[in-house]
């Protein structure tokens, strides 16, 4: 039976991949959950799959953790150990009892744990998109010196990675990801800056978490994954081309050499790639809904407009620069939609605080998680300050309209 551990348990991701092992109860078992600040969930999640660690963001949780277990008549001692903080992720994850990690924390916070796995040579389902957006060539070359297995969870390079198959590398000329377009993908550009972050967080195809919902308006998130899937195959940024498909039912496409494309098309659901990547190379009938091919059906693709949408272009750019550019787009990224978020910029100035932080941070080489996780905080903090300037700008112009 192949042991599991998830980090990330409580999101989209974790309560998906969750799904299928209970779905796959005779393959898979629970040896690790980790989650941030939902104890509620993760507390039900150790009632279910009775895991032999659970690992929560920060020690002040862990009380918190304890009160709801015995609240849900959880005798004692049948919890799991509780552990808390960055240090037992990477417990969890380099584990000799974990046989796959499957690495769903959004944001940085999920670099080192990945990063640890890969150099314990883990088997590894990557759906955090930081660890290869930051810190690329760290991540691979442990998976390369250590003999570890990265297999992407997001569709698009799941997808990619199916289409792989079909040919030898030095045969293919092209990958294709498809993207939806987002909600915007029709709206005038003069109308970017009306957008309300409700607006932005209703997602034509997919139900996500907030972030990665309000990158996909922007198509940074599309960017990300270019930036990813240069490292995951092994591609240059021209050799990527990004399509908009709205009904996102082909995920990814391979052109070979030849002339010949292989794509891969499925449900909208995120448990084929999560069960695609716990089973490889084996493939496992899956709890998803099957296209219906006798039903009329029109698939449509256009090219992405990096005009209105400035940020798959600056990701294509900062995967050419190297270095830390992809750590400080990632970062000033996740700032600058936060601010978003919490209305204190504007849809467009998303853009334009990712733009600014990349022009005005310092170029670095970084040469370990160490030097990753410093670029990344203090890129934050340049980031910050242009949020700041572009709120007390914003600030004036209403002063003066009142």
């Amino acid at each position: 039976m192949t042991s599991v551990t998830v980090l990330g348990s409580t999101g989209s991701i974790g309560t998906n991949t969750l799904d299928v092992i209970r779905q796959n109860s005779r393959r898979f078992r629970v040896f690790a959950l980790a989650a941030g600040r939902n104890t509620e969930l993760l507390a039900r999640q150790i009632i279910e799959f009775r895991p032999s660690v659970a690992v929560v963001s920060a020690p002040e949780l862990l009380p918190i953790l304890a009160e709801t277990l015995a609240s849900l008549q959880l005798p004692s001692p049948e919890w799991p150990e509780l552990r808390a903080g960055p240090r037992g992720l990477v417990e969890i994850s380099t584990a000799p009892e974990s046989d796959v990690v499957v690495s769903a924390i959004v944001g940085v916070g999920g670099l080192e744990a990945t990063y640890e796995a890969a150099r314990a040579g883990k088997k590894i389902g990557l759906a955090n998109k930081e660890s290869l957006v930051s810190a690329g060539r760290l991540v691979m070359d442990a998976v390369r010196a250590h003999s570890a297995e990265l297999l992407p969870i997001d569709s698009e390079h799941n997808g990619a990675h199916q289409c792989f198959r079909a040919g030898a590398r030095a045969e293919v000329t092209k990958l294709v990801l498809t993207a939806s377009g987002g909600p915007f993908r029709n709206t005038p550009r003069s109308a970017f800056s009306e957008i309300t972050p409700a607006q932005a967080l209703q997602h034509p195809t997919w139900k996500m978490g907030n972030r990665i919902t309000i990158d996909s308006a922007t198509l940074m998130n599309k960017g990300f994954e270019v930036i990813e899937a240069c490292w995951l195959f092994d591609l240059a940024p021209s050799e990527i081309e990004v399509v908009v498909h709205p009904q996102s039912s082909v995920h990814a496409m391979v052109e070979y050499n030849d002339g010949s494309v292989i794509a891969q098309v499925s449900a909208t659901d995120m448990r084929m790639p999560i069960q695609y990547a716990l089973t490889w190379p084996d493939r496992l009938q899956a709890p998803v809904p099957k296209i219906d091919w006798t039903q009329a059906r029109q698939w449509t693709f256009e090219p992405p407009d990096t005009e209105r949408f400035p940020l798959l272009r600056l990701a294509y750019e900062a995967q050419e620069a190297g270095g830390s550019a992809t750590c400080v787009l990632n970062a000033a990224d996740e700032v600058a939609v936060a601010a978003f978020l919490d209305a204190k910029i504007d849809f467009p100035s998303i853009a334009s605080v990712v733009s600014d932080t990349l022009a005005n941070f310092p170029h670095r080489h970084p040469t370990s998680i160490s030097d990753i996780l410093s670029v990344d905080a203090e890129s934050r903090e340049f980031a910050r300050q242009f949020v700041a300037k572009r709120e007390s700008s914003s600030n004036q112009k209403h002063s003066l309209k009142a």
